[in-house]
């Protein structure tokens, strides 16, 4: 029992160091941050790698599905922490970003060719939450249950990588990333994926105000 015990706190210590060191913050983030109020969240541009013999328009469909469901994922997980963790900033809700978008002939299939600094323009917000999805599943149908006691300890049987990033609207410097391998130890689909991962990385979250008072104080 007790060799169980410190196995659980080995992958969780072990676990909590990788995601920080997956964890990039850039030097001048308060600088470029100081006059943030709000952020705009967009859908994830996703790369599918299925075995699934399907056309094109399909794959682009699906594509865009699991792009949507970890921008309406990390929605939630702000929605439901904005009390608790107190941000210092407000985030754009969803429906309103992809509405903004629509008016102005943005859509998943050519959003990729507008800078940082248009679509801040666009979305008239002062920065931008983006990313991108490597998969070999639909993680938004959840991963696969052939579960194995050895594979979530040791990490195998990847299913791809993401990437969340946040950029300055007026600069379009890149001001914090996140990335993390998508296993079986990752949450049973996107929302909570999202859940998951943002809750190892909230000591490193830079909006979040306990964060910077800490900064403040180290300085």
């Amino acid at each position: 029992m007790i060799r169980i015990t410190i196995l659980h706190l080995f992958v969780l210590t072990s676990v909590f160091m990788n995601a920080q060191k997956n964890i990039y913050e850039n030097a001048k983030f308060d600088v470029f941050s100081k006059e943030h109020k709000v952020l705009a969240i967009l859908p994830f541009l996703t790369n599918l790698d299925l075995e699934d013999d399907i056309t094109k328009e399909d794959l682009l469909e699906r594509e865009k599905k699991e792009g949507y469901a970890v921008q309406n994922a990390l929605e939630t997980y702000f929605s439901k922490r904005k009390k608790k963790k107190k941000f210092t900033v407000e985030f754009q809700n969803t429906e309103d970003t992809k509405a903004i978008l629509a008016q102005n002939n943005v859509g998943y299939e050519n959003i990729d060719v507008y800078t940082i600094k248009q679509l801040s323009e666009i979305l008239k917000v002062d920065g931008i939450i983006s990313g991108n999805l490597d998969l070999n599943i639909l993680l938004s149908k959840g991963v696969p249950d052939d579960f194995s006691f050895l594979d979530y300890f040791l990490g195998d049987a990847n299913y791809g990588r993401i990437g969340i990033k946040i950029s300055d609207g007026t600069s379009g410097k890149l001001l914090w990333k996140y990335e993390k391998t998508i296993n079986k130890k990752s949450g049973k689909n996107t929302e909570d994926l999202i859940d998951r991962m943002m809750k190892l990385a909230a000591r490193k979250f830079p909006y979040d105000r306990e964060k910077r008072k800490d900064r403040k104080k180290a300085k």
